[in-house]
C-alpha cells in the first residue's frame, strides 16, 4: 500500500464525516464512553470496529497475537483495569478467529525464537485440553477447536483479575467468548458455560480481601 494514499484516504474520511455532521470530530474529542472492551487478535484481516459494525468511541480495543490475556502482560492488565475501573465498560469480549496464525504455529514443534514464550501460552491451552483435542482426527477441526478453547481460557484469565471479579459479582460486568469465521465473516458467540468451566477452580482464584471488595 502507498503510504501517501493513507493520508488521502484519511482526508476523504474526514470530509465524509463532516458532511454528515459538522460537529462530528468536536464531539469525538470530548471523550469516550464505550460499553465494550474488545480483546482480539492483531491479524490484519480482523478489525474490531468493522467486524462489529460500530463507530469510533463505541469500543475500547486491545489486540495482540492470538488474543491472549496473560497476567504477566502489563499492557493487558492495564487495559482491563482502565476499561473496568475508569471507563466502566459493561462487557468484555475475547474474540479469536479461525485461521489464526498464532494458534497454528503453537500446534507445531518449530523453534520460533522470540515468539516461543508467547506461543507457550497457547501450548498450555492445548495441554489443558489434550484429551479432547487428541481425540479429534481431522487436523482442521482440531485447529478450529483449539482456537475456541484458547478463547475460553483467555476468558478465564480475564475472570481471574480482581477488577473483573468484582464487576461480575456486582452484576455490572459480563464476559463473552467469540470467534470470527474468516470464511463467512460471521461472529460466533461460543456461549461458554462459565459456571461449568470455573467449577472447582474459583476457590483458588477468588479474591475476597476487604480492601479489594471495597473498590
Amino acid at each position: 500500500m502507498d503510504i501517501e494514499q493513507i493520508f488521502k484516504n484519511n482526508q476523504d474520511w474526514v470530509n465524509d464525516k463532516l458532511g454528515i455532521d459538522p460537529n462530528y470530530f468536536k464531539n469525538l474529542a470530548n471523550g469516550q464512553n464505550p460499553d465494550i472492551l474488545y480483546i482480539g487478535c492483531s491479524d490484519s484481516r480482523v478489525t474490531a470496529e468493522e467486524v462489529m459494525g460500530v463507530k469510533p468511541g463505541d469500543v475500547f480495543v486491545m489486540r495482540n497475537i492470538s488474543n491472549m490475556v496473560s497476567n504477566l502482560d502489563l499492557s493487558a492488565m492495564s487495559v482491563i483495569d482502565y476499561a473496568v475501573d475508569v471507563l466502566k465498560v459493561k462487557h468484555i469480549v475475547i474474540c479469536g478467529h479461525y485461521g489464526c496464525g498464532g494458534v497454528k504455529a503453537a500446534m507445531q514443534s518449530k523453534d520460533l525464537g522470540i515468539l516461543n514464550p508467547w506461543l507457550r501460552n497457547i501450548r498450555d491451552v492445548y495441554r489443558l485440553h489434550r484429551d479432547e483435542l487428541n481425540g479429534i482426527e481431522d487436523e482442521e477441526q482440531k485447529y478450529k477447536r483449539l482456537v475456541e478453547l484458547n478463547v475460553q481460557e483467555q476468558c478465564v484469565n480475564v475472570i481471574k483479575t480482581a477488577d473483573v471479579q468484582i464487576g461480575v459479582r456486582q452484576g455490572r460486568l459480563t464476559v463473552h467468548g467469540w470467534v470470527m469465521d474468516m470464511a463467512s465473516g460471521k461472529l460466533i458467540d461460543l456461549k461458554i458455560d462459565f459456571e461449568k468451566v470455573l467449577e472447582g477452580i474459583m476457590e483458588i482464584y477468588r479474591l475476597d480481601k476487604e480492601e479489594i471488595e471495597s473498590k
